[in-house]
């Protein structure tokens, strides 16, 4: 899972470099969920779990509060949720999820960014079987034996927990998710450096330098695009 952990902390530091870039997709999100049910993170699951996850990012309230607030006075913005699945240099997989009001342009943007940087687009399906949707939950305060005594404690069912630098990394079903908080929140955890949903490669790519920094410049490209929301690959990505 330490290489997992690797392309995870990677992606949260290319996010955290361009606060405005992350300010905006989290804005998006936060507004269509917040639309799609009640616009109370209390209320709504979904929308707590995206809150919860914009804060690890560092999103300012105001933000947060002012997307929620565009969904409540009843704006007639409307998104649909799309995902996109490629392959890049040298057979990498690649998924692209995103939020778009125009899915033409979507599509031939993904499309382009693919087919530019040595990868082509896919059809649905075609990778994603090669990964697993999985709950993502990093922490500092406790160790890895006493976070698992908790969960035990509180029947809560982890897939694995390891201790990555000064961190300790939980990973969980999806619908184990708001479980797992509500079991470290219960022990005085209130603030946590990852806590996403995300799909994890069953299988991770080493790729040659050459093939990787072709790579990474299709990655940037796919996260810098209006409508893409996040990106997942299995490529090991070398410090």
């Amino acid at each position: 899972m330490g290489r997992k952990w690797n392309n995870i902390k990677e992606k949260k530091a290319s996010r955290d470099a361009d606060t405005s870039r992350i300010y905006a997709k989290f804005g998006r999100e936060i507004y269509v969920v917040a639309k799609q049910g009640e616009p109370d993170p209390e209320l709504n699951q979904a929308l707590k779990f995206v809150v919860e996850r914009a804060k690890t990012y560092s999103v300012p309230k105001a933000i947060i509060d002012r997307a929620i607030e565009k969904a409540k006075g009843g704006s007639e913005e409307n998104f649909d949720e799309l995902r996109y699945e490629g392959f890049g240099p040298n057979g990498s997989m690649v998924i692209v999820d995103t939020l778009t009001n125009n899915v033409n342009r979507t599509a031939s943007e993904v499309r382009a960014a693919f087919g530019k940087n040595g990868g082509n687009m896919g059809v649905s399906g075609s990778v994603s079987y090669m990964f697993d949707a999985t709950a993502v939950i990093g922490i500092e305060g406790m160790s890895a034996d006493d976070v698992l005594e908790l969960l035990m404690d509180a029947d809560v069912e982890v897939r694995d927990i390891l201790d990555e630098e000064e961190s300790v990394i939980i990973y969980a079903e999806p619908d184990q998710f708001h479980a797992v908080q509500a079991a470290l929140k219960s022990a005085g955890i209130t603030e946590f450096n990852v806590a996403e949903i995300t799909m994890l490669a069953q299988n991770d790519l080493t790729l040659s330098p050459e093939a990787q920094a072709q790579f990474e410049k299709m990655i940037d490209v796919l996260d810098d695009l209006e409508d893409v929301q996040q990106v997942h690959h299995n490529v090991h990505l070398d410090d």
